[in-house]
């Protein structure tokens, strides 16, 4: 053999380990590269089981929390993750919910109901090792203690004799951290008319109802005992405030379900459009001796401002009157869409584009004489220092069925859980869906 071909051989045979080292390589390289491809794919792929039906902003994922409950209210989140929820249950059984998910998977696998049997009611808190209810004329308060995921003892009464005569009975209520225990206390009546919702029937004036209805009132969460008074009346002029929340500076907040019944009432000065449109719906901050302005005043969206009623004398939304002189809103949202619920959000595991706004949890309309039905969403109003920073977005929308005839699932309850995530309460389904942010 030639020096040649022997340096030849050798070359060959070093080479083929390395050959053979250089295959090996790139084959863990290649399926390394599928490996970190798998999990881009995996972390970019949609939430499981399509949002649960729901349309949320990129980042966002939404579970099922559990369903076909009956007709789930206003909700509360102990600390531990315990969900409470105030349930209008069909077909009687008690009407409170206790609801966990002790396996970490997005949903509830442990249910219990207790309390009163009957059709339950909205508002529902925690505050301190106290669970408060609204049940009837009355909140009362169970206590809570360690290992109980439903309370044991007996209701005890915070607040009795509130008023629920007419059409609105529910008492949602909202308690601050020092205690300070806030009751919507709905109006009687549609616009305080002397023929409740006749047609151009003349308001009351002055509205006798506003000493006992359309505001805010203020008890205490520390003391059992109470009876309603006029005299805890903390702000005024809001016909439903059916979302009442605060945030980290102590702001009270509250949504308003606006007046019904313009274009049917006074077809001289609103047409079906004009009254499927106004007023509309609002934010307000809360302020102690504030007044709103209903009955006499409704909030026009179109011309950003409070104007005269016309059982007050209003023109069609051409006069202000005496509304110069009412809190005008925080933010305004399209006429009819009931907001029932409202949640600032003080907690950190969403963007920081949604801390310190409101969540805020719209019911629907049934009232919009022309052009459809709608609402049936939940928006994030972002607020700075008390005030709008930017537009509302809808955050949450998918609940109404496809073909836009009826409403499959309302949103009507809010609540933020202690690792931040965001729950939705639906009373036409009953269904509740839990949100949290995967970037």
């Amino acid at each position: 053999m030639t020096q040649d071909v022997k340096l030849g051989v050798v070359r060959n045979t070093l080479r083929a380990p390395v050959r053979y080292a250089s295959a090996v390589l790139l084959a863990i390289l290649s399926l390394s590269l599928v490996a970190v491809a798998d999990r881009a794919s995996a972390d970019e792929a949609p939430c499981p089981n399509g949002n649960a039906g729901l349309t949320l902003p990129k980042g966002f994922c939404a579970t099922v929390f559990a369903d076909d409950l009956g007709a789930p209210r206003h909700l509360a989140v102990a600390p531990d993750g315990t969900l409470y929820a105030n349930n209008r249950r069909r077909g009687g059984g008690p009407s409170l919910l206790a609801l966990k998910d002790t396996k970490g998977e997005g949903r509830a696998d442990v249910m219990e109901t207790f309390g009163p049997p009957g059709g339950g009611g909205t508002g529902i808190g925690i505050y301190k090792n106290w669970l408060f209810v609204e049940i009837g004329d009355e909140i009362v308060r169970y206590e809570l203690k360690p290992g109980d995921v439903t309370p044991k003892g007996q209701p005890q009464a915070v607040v009795s004799k509130l008023p629920i005569d007419g059409d609105h009975s529910s008492r949602p209520f909202a308690i601050n951290a020092k205690g300070d225990l806030f009751v919507d206390l709905g109006s009687a009546t549609n616009s305080c008319q002397q023929d409740n919702r006749a047609k151009e029937s003349p308001g009351i004036n002055p509205c006798v109802e506003l000493e006992t209805r359309a505001g805010i009132w203020r008890f205490d969460a520390n003391k059992t005992g109470q009876v309603f008074s006029a005299a805890e009346r903390f702000a005024t002029g809001l016909r439903n405030a059916e979302g009442i929340d605060f945030d980290v500076e102590g702001r009270v907040f509250a949504t308003q379900h606006g007046r019904d019944q313009l274009y049917e009432n006074w077809t001289k000065l609103y047409s079906s459009e004009q009254g499927s449109e106004l007023p509309a719906e609002v934010l307000v901050e809360a302020r102690e001796g504030g007044d709103y302005g209903w009955p006499y005043c409704y909030y026009d969206g179109f011309q950003q401002k409070l104007v005269l009623a016309p059982e007050y004398g209003g023109d069609g939304g051409k006069t202000v009157g005496r509304c110069a002189d009412k809190l005008p809103p925080v933010a305004a949202f399209p006429g009819h869409w009931a907001p029932n619920d409202l949640k600032i959000y003080n907690a950190k595991q969403f963007p920081e584009t949604y801390q310190g706004g409101a969540f805020i949890a719209f019911h629907g309309s049934w009232n919009r004489s022309s052009g459809g039905q709608q609402g049936y969403n939940v928006v994030f109003q972002p607020l700075k220092d008390g005030k709008a920073s930017g537009p509302y977005i809808v955050f949450a929308d998918g609940f109404r069925n496809g073909d836009g005839t009826s409403a499959e699932h309302r949103p009507t309850g809010l609540a933020v859980g202690p690792d931040g995530a965001l729950y939705v309460a639906d009373d036409a389904a009953g269904r509740i869906w839990r949100i949290v942010y995967k970037g």
